[in-house]
């Protein structure tokens, strides 16, 4: 039975109650009723009419960037079951060869695990509702400039909510919303998954440390703490487990290319730098130089002198040296507690972070052989030799199988290679906005909008030549070619050389 607009509007006032707890909840709740309610507002959607006949839409997967698309890769080359009967046993065809995938990134807005730090997490849950009413809804902009409104976009049948930040801080609250809809729409996120393929490398009475690298703000919502102990309290887990975390501020930044953490185009320190430095609460340490083993070749590292023994300005610009800040300080901080268990499994706690598995490998490998003066080795008695790096897509992608085959929603004529790829760029119409001379938002701007206040920041536009860069297409050359072979199909142009 469709769900009347009134009882919408007496539901969604609950929810905003529900969800709220800080003193702009109540505007934010405005963005679900504009979504509702409001037929004029851009960000509307008649659920009444949504399909009933699920099994032809697509699949909706978001994130605040390009991070997700390592998620997709899992989808996209998954084979565990037979085709013709969804067993378990790998057939030589993928099991998603059917499905159509509809992938945004809301790259405007990203990072994602900024907007703890900086103390406006409404705001982003403001973001993902937004997220979600693209993948539920149907418009989308052909460039920046258009000013006309496409409305041909499907609906989508589940969503992957392909971002740990995005899944720690808006997971209920996207299944609350989804409630008030009453289009029953699955929602997936990745952090469950996350800890199950943990679990599943640690016996049941087996002592070990988990450590976790993911963004400030998912380290900080503890999503990942919580959801390992209760997996270890509902499987009753006898071994004693640790949980060692990280947030690795700059690393998905330098992936996506942030230029407050990464510009490759600069030969000195800027004003503008937001990562890791030698003042402020992320500290590079200089007694840790030989250890962190950064590599300022190519300015990869920024310092004020030529000489990196005198630098008062010290700033990271590359994203391998992010990794080697991060994972030094992780296993410092192992050190320096009282553990005498070893670090056995780190999960990978942003989906950004599998495109650097190789860097992080190495990284670890240097840890575990480091020695001091006197030939001991300083990390090697808390470390295992060969650290298990978990990759939370594959699960995420079992758990999508599990529900289509479940509730029967497998596309039997559906094409994969019809996939869809779009991103937020800032909408040069919206005179509030501001941005920088390359069309970015300010950072004071971005993480310091008020929540509620209903407009269109951005577009959400197809993906082209101008918002993959060279050095992120190089990477996902290497990393997901299987994705970017879908993501040309959806650019293609008879002019365009790849």
């Amino acid at each position: 039975m469709p769900i009347t607009k009134p009882y919408c509007k007496l539901i969604s006032i609950l929810l905003i109650l529900f969800i709220g707890c800080t003193s702009n909840t109540m505007d934010r709740g405005d963005i679900i009723s504009s979504i509702l309610n409001d037929e004029q507002s851009f960000y509307h959607i008649d659920f009444n009419d949504y399909p009933e006949k699920r099994s032809h839409l697509p699949i909706g997967i978001f994130d605040s960037g390009t991070g997700g698309l390592t998620v997709l890769k899992a989808m996209v080359n998954f084979d565990e079951h037979d085709n013709d009967n969804h067993e378990t046993g790998r057939d030589g065809v993928l099991d998603f060869q059917k499905e159509q995938f509809i992938y945004l990134g809301d790259k405007a807005n990203m990072p994602y695990g900024n907007y703890s730090k900086e103390d406006n997490i409404d705001l982003l849950k403001e973001h993902i509702i937004k997220d979600v009413q693209f993948l539920l809804g149907s418009k989308y902009y052909s460039d920046p400039y258009d000013e006309s409104i496409n409305n041909d976009k499907q609906p989508v049948k589940a969503i992957v909510i392909a971002c740990n930040t995005a899944t720690a801080y808006g997971k209920e609250v996207i299944e609350q919303f989804i409630g008030l809809t009453s289009t029953g729409v699955k929602v997936i996120g990745v952090i469950d998954a996350g800890v199950r393929g943990a679990f599943e490398n640690i016996s049941a009475d087996e002592d070990a440390i988990i450590g976790v690298l993911a963004t400030v703000g998912t380290v900080a919502s503890e999503g990942y703490k919580n959801t390992i102990i209760k997996y270890r309290d509902r499987n009753r887990h006898t071994g004693a487990i640790e949980i060692f975390e990280q947030g690795c501020l700059g690393i998905a930044e330098a992936v996506d290319e942030d230029p407050y953490f990464y510009d490759n185009s600069l030969t000195a320190p800027r004003s503008d730098y937001k990562g890791p430095g030698l003042d402020g609460d992320t500290r590079i340490e200089k007694s840790l130089l030989d250890k962190y083993q950064f590599n300022f070749d190519k300015y990869k590292m920024l310092c004020d002198t030529e000489n990196v023994d005198n630098c008062s300005v010290m700033q990271i610009n590359d994203p391998e040296n992010y990794v080697r800040y991060h994972l030094v300080s992780l296993m410092e901080n192992i050190r320096e507690s009282n553990t005498t268990e070893r670090l056995k499994v780190i999960i990978l706690g942003c989906t950004h972070y599998p495109y650097l598995i190789d860097e992080i490998k190495t990284v670890l490998g240097e840890l575990y052989n480091y020695k001091t003066e006197d030939n001991s080795f300083l990390y090697r008695n808390r470390m295992a030799k060969q650290i298990l790096l978990i990759d939370p897509s594959k699960n995420t992608a079992k758990e999508l199988f599990t529900y289509m085959s479940e509730e029967q929603l497998f596309n039997d004529s559906g094409d994969m290679t019809k996939s869809e790829f779009y991103i937020s760029v800032p909408n040069p119409y919206n005179e509030n906005n501001q941005t920088t001379t390359d069309g970015r938002f300010t950072y004071e701007y971005k993480y310091g909008r008020v929540t509620g206040d209903i407009q269109e920041y951005t577009k959400i536009i197809p993906f082209s030549n101008s918002t993959i860069s060279e050095d992120v297409y190089a990477r996902f050359t290497k990393q997901i070619p299987n994705v970017l072979a879908l993501i040309k199909e959806f650019m293609y142009d008879e002019s365009t050389e790849y």
